[in-house]
C-alpha cells in the first residue's frame, strides 16, 4: 500500500507531453551548442591565459553541474511541485544561457555555464518526473521513447544550427537559449497545477535499496552510451575520414538509428520488457567493439549504427525503470537521482576513454568500453531473471 498523501496528477494530454519533451531538449542544447564554437571562442580571447582549457570547461561544466546537483533539484521538485520548479528553471536557463552574448571574459562565461547546469538539472529531472506523473504503463513507455527520439534529433539540429549561426560571430548561437522562454510560457498554460501542498511537507524516505540497481545501471549506462557520441569523430579520423561534412553525415546516420530504436521501445516494452536492459547493453557493447576494432570505414559505420540502436533502447529503459512503482512524492527525487548519475556517467566517459587511449590507443580503448557494455548486458540478464523468479 502506498504511503502517498498527495493525490496523483491528472492524466496527461498530448500537449503536456509535447511541452515536457521540448523542455527536456534544453539540456541537450546546453551540451551541444558550444562544440562547433570552441576554436572561434579561443581565437576571440588571444590574451586570456589557458583559453583552450577554459573553453573546454565551458563545454563540459553544465554536465558536471547536473551530475552534482540533480539530486538536490529532485528534492525541490518533490517539495515545491513540478510546474513551479519547471517554469522558474526555464526562465533562469534562458537568462543564464544568453548571458555570453554580453559577458566580456571567458571566466565570466564559465560562471554563467555553471548556472546553466543548475537550471538544466531542475529542467531535466522535472520533465522525467512529470512524464511519470501524467502517464503510466504503455503510454509512459511511449512518451519516454518519444523523449529519447526528440532529444536525439535535437542534438543534431542544435549542432547544425549553432555551427551555421556561429559562422559570422561566435556569440550569435547563444540566442538559441531564449527558446526556453516560449516553452515556459506554454508550460504555464498547458500543465495542470500541482496538487495542493500543506505548509509543512513531510517527504517519505526513498526506498534506496530498491533504487540502487537502476541508479548503478544508469551510471554505467551514461558512460557506455556517451562513448559513441563523444568518440566517433575521433575514431573516424583514425580510419581516414577527416572532412567535417563526412563526419557529420555519418553521425547523422547513427543518430537516425537511435531515433528509430526510440520509436520501437514502446512496442518492445509491451511485449518483452525483461530483455530490454540486457538487449540495450548488448547492442552497445557489440557496436563499440566494432567501432574500436574494425579496420575499415564500413564496419565502423555498422558499429555506430548498432551502438546507437542500443543507446536508444537503453535511455528509455532506464528512465522507465527508475520511477516504476513509486508514488508521486518520491518521483521527483528518483528522477533527480537518475538525471545525476546519467550525466556523471556522460562526464566520465571521455575522461576514461582518453585515459585508456594514452596507454593502448583510441580504438582498443573504445573496445574496452564495449566489453564493459557486454558485462552490463550479462548483469542485466541476471537481474531480469531474478526479478522474473520473484514476480
Amino acid at each position: 500500500m502506498s504511503t502517498s498523501t498527495v493525490p496523483e496528477v491528472r492524466r496527461g494530454s498530448a500537449a503536456a507531453a509535447a511541452v515536457l519533451i521540448a523542455a527536456a531538449c534544453m539540456p541537450i542544447l546546453g551540451s551541444t551548442s558550444i562544440a562547433p564554437l570552441q576554436p572561434a571562442m579561443v581565437a576571440a580571447f588571444p590574451t586570456q591565459p589557458g583559453a583552450q582549457v577554459l573553453v573546454g570547461l565551458i563545454l563540459t561544466a553544465p554536465a558536471l553541474v547536473i551530475g552534482l546537483t540533480a539530486l538536490f533539484a529532485g528534492r525541490l521538485i518533490d517539495r515545491l511541485g513540478r510546474k513551479r520548479v519547471l517554469i522558474v528553471a526555464l526562465f533562469f536557463y534562458a537568462i543564464a544561457g544568453t548571458a555570453p552574448l554580453w559577458l566580456p571574459t571567458l571566466p565570466a562565461i564559465l560562471a554563467s555555464r555553471v548556472l546553466v547546469g543548475l537550471a538544466e538539472a531542475a529542467i531535466f529531472a522535472t520533465a522525467l518526473a512529470t512524464v511519470s506523473d501524467l502517464f503510466d504503463g504503455h503510454r509512459r513507455a511511449r512518451t519516454f521513447g518519444l523523449l529519447t527520439l526528440v532529444t536525439g534529433v535535437a542534438a543534431v539540429v542544435f549542432i547544425g544550427a549553432s555551427g551555421a549561426l556561429g559562422s559570422s560571430d561566435w556569440r550569435t548561437p547563444f540566442w538559441l537559449y531564449a527558446i526556453a522562454i516560449p516553452i515556459a510560457i506554454v508550460a504555464l498554460f498547458v500543465l495542470k497545477p500541482d496538487p495542493a501542498r500543506g505548509e509543512k511537507v513531510v517527504l517519505p524516505r526513498l526506498p534506496w535499496r530498491r533504487l540502487l540497481a537502476p541508479i548503478l545501471f544508469t551510471l554505467l549506462g551514461g558512460a557506455v552510451f556517451y562513448v559513441p557520441v563523444s568518440m566517433l569523430s575521433f575514431r573516424l579520423g583514425e580510419v581516414g575520414i577527416t572532412a567535417t561534412a563526412a563526419i557529420g553525415g555519418i553521425s547523422a546516420v547513427a543518430a537516425l538509428a537511435l531515433a528509430l530504436a526510440s520509436l520501437l521501445f514502446p512496442l518492445l516494452f509491451r511485449r518483452v520488457p525483461r530483455i530490454l536492459l540486457p538487449l540495450a547493453f548488448g547492442l552497445l557493447g557489440v557496436g563499440l567493439l566494432l567501432i574500436g576494432l574494425a579496420p575499415q570505414l564500413p564496419l565502423v559505420i555498422v558499429g555506430a549504427v548498432i551502438a546507437n540502436v542500443g543507446a536508444g533502447l537503453l535511455l528509455s529503459t532506464l528512465q522507465t525503470w527508475i520511477v516504476q512503482g513509486l508514488p508521486y512524492e518520491q518521483r521527483g527525487r528518483a528522477s533527480g537521482a537518475s538525471t545525476a548519475f546519467l550525466f556523471i556517467g556522460e562526464f566520465l566517459a571521455p575522461l576514461i576513454v582518453f585515459g585508456l587511449a594514452a596507454g593502448i590507443g583510441l580504438g582498443p580503448a573504445i573496445a574496452v568500453i564495449g566489453v564493459v557494455g557486454l558485462v552490463g548486458a550479462v548483469l542485466g540478464g541476471v537481474l531480469a531473471r531474478s526479478v522474473g523468479r520473484e514476480s
